[in-house]
């Protein structure tokens, strides 16, 4: 999946079955993801024993034990992040303008943003971003 300057997922290894490539934008993420790589060895991150919903169901445990909650937060930290990254301003939904408040060059630039961050995420529409960075 490491390609370098992103992870380039293919379907059969997703959820919702979709390809998607994720960037990899900075030194943290690339140090997690040597560190990722040295714990998978050549194998996968998930147990040859189980499958990928028993291990999912594993992971949520381990987490709760852990005290940590709503792991899916994690997918709206890296939309929100993204998005600033990406136009420059802070999304509705984290204390930035809101749709009607930006110029037609600011709403182009918006809707960019959100139809790659909708990539990035596994999705196929633009709409669904609003969950994450509201309007």
């Amino acid at each position: 999946a490491d390609q370098g300057e992103r992870l380039v997922l293919q379907a059969s290894w997703t959820k919702g079955g979709r390809e998607r490539e994720i960037p990899i934008r900075n030194d943290a993420q690339r140090q997690l993801l040597a560190e990722a790589k040295a714990l998978a060895g050549r194998g996968s991150l998930i147990p040859a024993s189980m499958t990928y919903v028993r291990q999912l169901q594993r992971f949520k445990a381990q987490c709760a034990d852990a005290g940590i909650r709503h792991v899916h937060g994690h997918r709206h930290y890296y939309a929100q992040t993204r998005y600033q990254e990406l136009t420059g301003w802070r999304c509705p939904a984290n204390g930035g303008p809101h749709s009607k408040e930006l110029t037609p060059e600011q709403k182009a630039l918006d809707r960019e943003a959100r139809l790659t961050i909708s990539a990035e995420l596994g999705h196929g529409r633009e709409q669904v971003t609003a969950i994450y960075l509201g309007r």
